[in-house]
């Protein structure tokens, strides 16, 4: 007897519809970060390239090896692992080994993404994650070069090594031979994707106009380090100047725009992504001022990640008919 198969889905309401799917935001991620890349080989030449180009491919085959070998649905096709391949290489410096970057696509797509149940179960942000783990070889993670330096495209590296404006922000110094034009447009010294803000909030308001993020999060994480930074300047800076360095320095344009918006590890209400925001704000500054590392963001980012399930408690609404502690109904 032919088995019956029903024609309707049944599932509980609400019944939403959208045009959107995993594949088509990771793909809209990875054109927003296509400036910041482009501007990456402008300034640091094919390397930049190659670097970004093997995290990708390193990532891409671990998350097809993993699912191949524990038989699961093969989920490459989703740019995902693209997406945190490119996020790797953003936070890795140029002159970073190509077996390291193996090495860190490894741990941000096996440990930090599959084994917790894949896309949407992580805790915390894979690029991230890796990041942190790849400290584990301090002095690769540190070899800063200057703009405009001729790498060559595999191989070891080099080239002097060159400070960049965080170092001496940490020390309560505001930084000489760089401008903030500078800063802005991105020729300094740093990671691969950081260096540019203009290249990055271009790739912000891309994201912002087809509605896979809102400004939000990027928002409020921006505004608590502006307000923070210019209540209190260190070494006697000018209030408005040292705001300024701290907003264009670092990581903070790449972790506010691409990495704090992550759905995967950040809060869904409207009350909690302010909160949360403002908590990577906070935390932002007090790592950069009081810790023995010159950035704070990315492991702002991972300590508020881990507080997600606290923060999606804020604007809750409450239930229809719900009583208040009082006694009334809603």
């Amino acid at each position: 007897m032919k088995q019956y198969q029903p024609s309707l889905t049944l599932s509980s309401s609400p019944h939403a519809h959208s045009k959107d799917s995993t594949r088509s935001i990771m793909r809209d991620v990875c054109i927003a970060l296509l400036p910041a890349l482009c501007g990456a080989v402008y300034f640091f030449g094919a390397r930049a390239l190659s670097v970004t180009l093997v995290s990708v491919a390193a990532c891409v085959f671990f998350e097809w090896a993993y699912r191949k070998l524990m038989k699961k649905d093969t989920t490459t096709r989703d740019f995902s692992a693209v997406v945190t391949g490119m996020l790797l290489a953003f936070v890795c410096p140029v002159t970073i080994p190509f077996w390291m970057l193996i090495i860190g696509a490894f741990f941000a797509i096996v440990v930090v993404k599959q084994l917790f149940g894949g896309i949407g179960a992580n805790i915390v942000n894979p690029a991230l994650a890796a990041r942190a783990f790849l400290f584990s070889w301090p002095s690769q993670m540190n070899h800063w070069v200057e703009p405009g330096s001729r790498l060559p495209v595999s191989g070891s590296i080099d080239a002097l090594t060159a400070a960049t404006p965080l170092a001496d922000l940490s020390q309560g110094i505001i930084p000489t031979g760089t401008s903030l034009t500078d800063m802005f447009l991105g020729s300094i010294g740093g990671c691969l994707g950081e260096t540019s803000a203009l290249l990055l909030l271009l790739g912000g308001l891309y994201l912002v106009l087809r509605r896979v993020i809102n400004v939000r999060i990027p928002l409020a994480y921006l505004a608590t380090v502006a307000v923070l930074a210019f209540a209190f300047p260190l070494g006697g800076a000018a209030r408005l100047d040292w705001m300024l360095w701290q907003l264009l320095s670092g990581g903070l344009m790449l972790g506010a725009i691409f990495m704090a918006t992550d759905y995967a590890t950040s809060p869904v209400t409207r009350g909690g992504q302010i909160a949360f925001a403002v908590g990577c704000g906070v935390l932002t500054i007090l790592l950069r001022y009081f810790s023995s590392y010159v950035e704070g963001v990315s492991y702002a980012i991972l300590l508020m990640n881990l507080c997600v399930g606290f923060f999606d408690k804020i604007g809750v609404p409450r239930r229809f008919g719900a009583r208040k502690k009082g006694g009334a109904k809603a």
